[in-house]
């Protein structure tokens, strides 16, 4: 049952990207608030869905420790689930997104439109230094900066070392880092179609001040999104 729910998930939250998409195509040619409220309903349309059909939703922890303005998100990256949370949780994020991802027909041409930003790991050095001009314009106009320092979706109770780029987005911006730790691996699959039934939680957790030496910053942010991290999973499984 589980698999027929989320094949017929998975079929709603794709259609929507095809019909929405050839509806709103024209959007890519109006004002960037124009794409982000279409694409909120696009996102209310989704996880509304994922509840009815999967029985499957989130809930977030945390949002005092959201600073106003310009901040630097980083999140544990489990499953599409949280990148797509962000939008509706965050009031106007810019996502550090791997090159290939903008190509994606309808989704990659509005998440470019949403000013989202667009990294060239091939490009090493060049694609940093664009980043990071990148993040510096976002941030100094109010918006959140989210990275996913593993680089990459992680499985339920596995971690991985941080990538530079975040110490280098915590350095250039001189902004607070947000640290968020999540369960969401253990209901929306990282790879394949499964959706289990519950509720996964997105925490929020103490902004690490702008300033810190590199290694310090590192050392930290890590330590917090693993232990809370950790908090989140073990408490599932005593659930269970």
């Amino acid at each position: 049952m589980t698999l027929i729910r989320s094949l017929l998930f998975v079929a709603w939250m794709y259609g929507l990207v095809l019909v929405m998409g050839m509806i709103g195509i024209w959007l890519l040619l109006c004002p960037r608030s124009w794409v982000r409220a279409y694409y909120r309903l696009w996102l209310t349309l989704v996880f509304g869905g994922l509840k009815l059909i999967c029985g499957l939703r989130y809930k977030v922890e945390g949002l005092e420790n959201i600073p106003e303005g310009g901040a630097l998100i980083a999140s544990k990256h489990q499953s599409m689930m949280e990148t797509q949370a962000f939008w509706q949780i965050l009031p106007d994020p810019a996502i550090i997104l791997k090159k290939e991802l903008a190509y994606l027909p309808f989704f990659g041409w509005f998440a470019v439109k949403l000013g989202n930003i667009v990294v060239d790991r091939g490009a090493a050095a060049k694609a940093l230094r664009k980043m990071l001009g990148d993040a510096r314009r976002w941030a100094a106009d109010g918006r959140q900066i989210l990275i996913f320092p593993e680089g990459t979706r992680m499985a339920p109770f596995e971690t991985d070392e941080f990538k530079p780029g975040v110490a280098g987005l915590y350095s250039a911006m001189k902004a607070p880092c947000v640290p968020v730790a999540l369960n969401t691996g253990h209901f929306w699959a990282g790879r394949g179609v499964i959706r289990k039934p519950g509720v996964a939680t997105i925490r929020f957790l103490e902004p690490i001040e702008p300033g810190l030496p590199r290694e310090e910053f590192m050392a930290l942010l890590k330590q917090r999104i693993d232990t809370a991290t950790a908090e989140l999973e073990a408490g599932l499984e005593t659930e269970r």
